[in-house]
């Protein structure tokens, strides 16, 4: 068991008959009265996130997890295939827990989280940026905007639609951000 004073983002905890990773967290001291822990909190299993107040020195259960590398394979109606890099069991993900699933590109290395009781998996981490290339966007001519930072619509190759700057033209490599599906910079 643990308590309040340990939570720190990404902790995996049993709350509500439900597995949850922590968000976001901040310590509260009021000038009066008790401190507390405001959380948000996300479900590994449906993907929903809630918002919680923890009383300071509450008792959590903490959830032991394992990171394992795999290598993403493919899609279909079934979720998204997935092979382990060190033993090639193949495993299948639900849509639900992936945060910025057009992002992910075949043979992309990712981290997923598993319950080291259950031995299920319970999230998965992608890599902070992936690099993508430009397979459509319409071409932006110069002077037709009063700012600098004017973003149009590309397409990826992977499907995703992502606002990029109008000198991006079709056949660029752009970096992406996966946590926020923004363009980063060309590569």
């Amino acid at each position: 068991m643990a308590d309040t004073s340990d939570i720190r983002k990404g902790l995996c905890i049993e709350f509500n008959h439900d597995t949850f990773a922590i968000v976001e967290f901040q310590h509260v001291k009021p000038g009066k009265g008790a401190a507390f822990v405001r959380t948000k909190l996300k479900s590994v299993t449906t993907g929903r996130v809630i918002d919680h107040t923890f009383p300071s020195g509450h008792k959590i259960k903490e959830v032991r997890v394992e990171r394992r590398k795999f290598q993403f394979l493919y899609s279909d109606d079934m979720g998204y295939h997935f092979m382990n890099t060190e033993d090639y069991e193949q495993v299948t993900i639900n849509e639900k827990m992936l945060e910025n699933p057009k992002l992910l590109k075949e043979s992309e290395n990712v981290d997923i989280l598993y319950d080291s009781a259950k031995d299920i998996p319970l999230t998965l981490e992608m890599p902070q940026y992936v690099i993508l290339e430009v397979t459509y966007t319409e071409p932006g001519n110069k002077g037709n905007t009063a700012s600098s930072n004017t973003l149009k619509p590309a397409t990826m190759e992977t499907g995703a639609e992502v606002r990029v700057p109008l000198f991006i033209n079709i056949g660029d490599v752009i970096k992406v951000d996966t946590a926020t599906g923004a363009y980063k910079e060309r590569v």
